[in-house]
């Protein structure tokens, strides 16, 4: 018997659109080479920032804020699914700056979001410190976005995986040798033991492995890896309540004072590992911003993959190939936009109604690069 539908890929996309779509009463299977969430989602900082990721206004803003005011009632249903808290805080942004030319960049900034209705407020020296006192005495001015936020993405990954499980996805351990065609349709996938998976509708959301899925259509193509590494410390809690974004890098405070550092960006293809010069880059810009971690003890570093396109936007939506559909590509912006991913691209899935223009994001879509 066909299932509804076969979801490539066990992160928190495809385990986001399986939990959507088992919710809607669909038989699905999740197909993921290692452990779910294992990869980019688990690697990422967690940072909720559409206002601080984008230049200017357009549908990736868009897109971002909806599924940014999605969190808390996201994370409220996997906590009472599972029993796991993703650790959702309102912390909001500061982007310090540390001379004039990085003021006047962030007083543009301030000045268009503020006009699109957005919370956005450049402050001062004093401003700054009084917020953030464990930031270094030369920062002139920072951007304070009050309605940014966070999630650990550990243990959300974990909750998104659980509740498709316990909604009644079934998560298969295997390695997907390419889609399964049938007369120009999307018929299932293709196993690398040569067996086949049947379904009605196939979703690829295999990240930054996207690309190398077999019959996806070139499109797929245009997501390759971008390697990010990242360096965790520790402070006393409450040292540094907010997340401390820059155009080089970031720091994410945890409640329990763990601080998260990152992140490089790196095109060398699969070649998963830290290096001297990544982590000295991110413990440089780290240190520069919050004199105070040089003394911090390290717990962890570690390296992950991005699924990084040429236009910085997504892939969502129906593929040119029927019954083929993409939750993939969403570059740094993929555990922001994991709430909005899963409703749409299964409701996509389900022939529904969509509320969101997805032609920015369409798979086929030309993409420079």
């Amino acid at each position: 018997m066909n299932l509804d539908t076969v979801v490539i890929g066990g992160g928190l996309m495809g385990c986001g659109v399986a939990w959507r779509l088992a919710q809607a009463g669909q038989r699905v299977r999740v197909v993921e080479k290692a452990i779910p969430g294992a990869e980019a989602s688990s690697a990422a900082a967690g940072i909720l920032g559409p206002q601080s990721e984008c230049d200017a206004p357009g549908p990736m803003l868009e897109l971002g804020l909806r599924s940014r005011g999605m969190y808390p009632a996201f994370v409220e249903e996997l906590r009472a699914l599972t029993g796991i808290d993703p650790q959702y805080r309102a912390s909001g942004v500061l982007h310090p700056a540390w001379s004039e030319s990085e003021r006047a960049l962030l007083a543009r900034r301030a000045a268009w979001q503020r006009e699109a209705g957005l919370a956005a407020e450049l402050i001062d020296h004093r401003e700054a410190r009084e917020l953030e006192p464990a930031l270094a005495e030369g920062v002139l001015a920072a951007l304070h976005l009050p309605e940014e936020a966070q999630v650990d993405p550990r243990p959300l990954s974990r909750a998104v995986s659980e509740a498709a499980a316990r909604t009644g996805a079934v998560l298969q351990p295997a390695t997907v040798k390419s889609v399964y065609l049938e007369n120009g349709r999307a018929r299932g996938v293709e196993l690398a033991d040569g067996s086949r998976i049947f379904a009605e509708a196939v979703v690829l959301a295999a990240g930054a492995w996207s690309g190398l899925v077999p019959h996806a259509g070139d499109w797929a193509q245009a997501v390759v890896p971008a390697r990010g590494q990242l360096v965790q410390m520790q402070l006393q809690p409450g040292r540094l309540r907010r997340v401390v974004f820059t155009d080089r890098g970031y720091l994410v405070p945890r409640g329990d004072g763990r601080v998260l550092a990152g992140s490089t960006l790196e095109f060398v293809g699969f070649e998963k590992r830290t290096t001297a010069g990544g982590l000295r880059a991110v413990l440089d810009l780290a240190i520069a911003a919050v004199p105070e971690l040089a003394s911090a003890p390290v717990l962890e570093s570690w390296a992950g993959f991005r699924p990084f396109t040429a236009d910085g936007l997504p892939l969502l939506g129906p593929s040119p190939i029927d019954g083929l559909f993409f939750a993939t590509g969403h570059h740094r912006n993929g555990i922001l936009l994991a709430p909005i991913t899963a409703g749409l691209v299964a409701d996509a899935v389900l022939r529904r109604a969509l509320d969101v223009d997805l032609a920015p994001f369409r798979p086929d879509r030309r993409i420079a690069g």
